[in-house]
């Protein structure tokens, strides 16, 4: 897919402009956040993309950065301004705040969660999906939220789970997942932090490449493969990642045009 996340004509003034976050819906239609377009898309099984998400109360989206989905098929992501030209000053700017966002199961309704973070990146549900984590993209404030998940999907009772701010390394917070023991794995100062749910320091992965954002794989999703800035990369480990959950489908995905 070429343009995967931006179709103006100005591409030359951007830092960030293509996709970021990608994830699958529980049918294994791609869903995309489109820094450039500033948007949330999915991917219809014909090539055709669905506009998730373009705008809160009237106003444009910053540029959506992660996501994932709760199992009940509602859609969270993470919208700082990283890819505006000039991030927070950019007079396209149009949201005073960098949201947490909540796409409804029926696809209808966009709500703010949280705009307590500057720089809201990777997110995560823990395996029970009784907590969602939010890390920050700010290299003064490098913290992890942890949030309690109403039945309603809001969240509540946010407090800092673990802070980054003092530890060596210039890396600001990126990507985040979770294995099936709650353990987090976060691109951090130095390398890719994995975090217990207690909230301790288990270790740290250090690559040839710093890690920015990354996903489980393999067919018993003990694989973690990692993006970095040149170079994908992977690594076997000894527990299984949540990944998304896709129910069975009678034919593969398809894509009959090009994309965006």
């Amino acid at each position: 897919m070429t343009k995967s996340g931006y179709r103006g004509m100005d591409i030359g003034e951007y830092n960030q402009p293509g996709s970021n976050g990608l994830t699958l819906d529980k049918q294994g239609r791609l869903t995309i956040n489109q820094h450039g377009n500033r948007r949330v898309v999915r991917m219809e099984k014909n090539g055709q993309l669905t506009v998730l998400a373009d705008r809160y109360e009237g106003k444009r989206l910053n540029s959506p950065n992660d996501l994932v989905y709760k199992s009940d098929g509602a859609l969270y992501f993470t919208d700082p301004p990283f890819g505006l030209p000039k991030f927070f000053d950019d007079p396209r700017k149009e949201l005073p705040y960098s949201g947490v966002f909540r796409v409804s199961p029926d696809g209808k309704n966009v709500q703010l969660l949280t705009n307590e973070l500057s720089g809201p990146n990777g997110l995560a549900f823990s395996p029970d999906e009784k907590y969602f984590y939010v890390d920050n993209w700010d290299k003064k404030k490098k913290i992890i939220m942890r949030y309690e998940v109403n039945l309603d999907g809001t969240l509540l009772n946010g407090k800092i789970f673990f802070d980054m701010t003092s530890a060596e390394g210039e890396d600001a917070l990126d990507g985040m997942k979770v294995d099936q023991k709650g353990n987090l794995y976060v691109s951090g100062p130095g390398g890719l932090w994995v975090i217990s749910p207690e909230g301790r320091h288990l270790g740290t992965i250090v690559g040839p490449e710093h890690p920015h954002n990354f996903e489980w794989g393999d067919d018993d999703g003990k694989t973690l493969y990692l993006c970095a800035k040149i170079g994908l990369y992977r690594i076997r480990l000894n527990t299984p990642g949540i990944r998304p959950l896709i129910c069975p489908m009678k034919a593969p995905l398809s894509r009959t045009e090009s994309g965006n």
